[in-house]
């Protein structure tokens, strides 16, 4: 019995060694900010080129914040004689957890809030609608260097959007 004890402890305490390693290596807490690439398909609409910014505080190198900012559309429709000018922007707000990989990549999931507002402009008068949306992605990033780090996510900030986005960003 007393042998069976020993050996567990000896085990026990072997991992924790061996776990204690990575812990010790993970990122201090840091902000980041970065610049992003999007393309976008409505249901019904063609797929709108646009960009954005985005803000975050990675609190260890799996769990972050993020807000960001995007014009997820800016174009001009026509039927006819009748014009209409629309934009659409996306307001986001999430909580990102990332599983790293190795040779620097890593792959992560999102899930907040989003909020899109789109304006449009027919002959002069102008109507705004919003609508407020949980936001979730999953998306493939690459570390640069220490600093610098780039990301693909596919975005559904509405159950009839869809948004692919490619940035970059900077931590410091």
């Amino acid at each position: 019995m007393f042998k069976k004890i020993a050996i567990a402890v000896a085990l026990v305490a072997a991992s924790t060694s061996a776990f204690a390693q990575p812990f010790a290596q993970q990122q201090a807490p840091s902000f980041y900010a970065g610049i992003a690439g999007t393309s976008t398909e409505i249901d019904n609409l063609d797929r709108e080129s646009g960009y954005g910014a985005f803000f975050g505080y990675k609190f260890n190198q799996s769990i972050a914040i993020e807000g960001g900012y995007y014009r997820v559309a800016d174009t001009e429709y026509r039927v006819g004689a009748m014009r209409a000018d629309v934009t659409v922007d996306q307001i986001d707000l999430s909580v990102i957890g990332t599983l790293p990989l190795s040779n620097g990549f890593d792959i992560y999931g999102r899930l907040g809030y989003a909020r899109l507002e789109a304006e449009a402009d027919i002959a002069g008068y102008t109507g705004k609608e919003h609508d407020s949306n949980a936001l979730y992605g999953l998306g493939l990033g690459y570390t640069f260097s220490p600093v610098v780090h780039g990301r693909l996510e596919v975005q559904k900030p509405a159950s009839d959007t869809t948004k692919i986005v490619a940035g970059v960003s900077y931590k410091f």
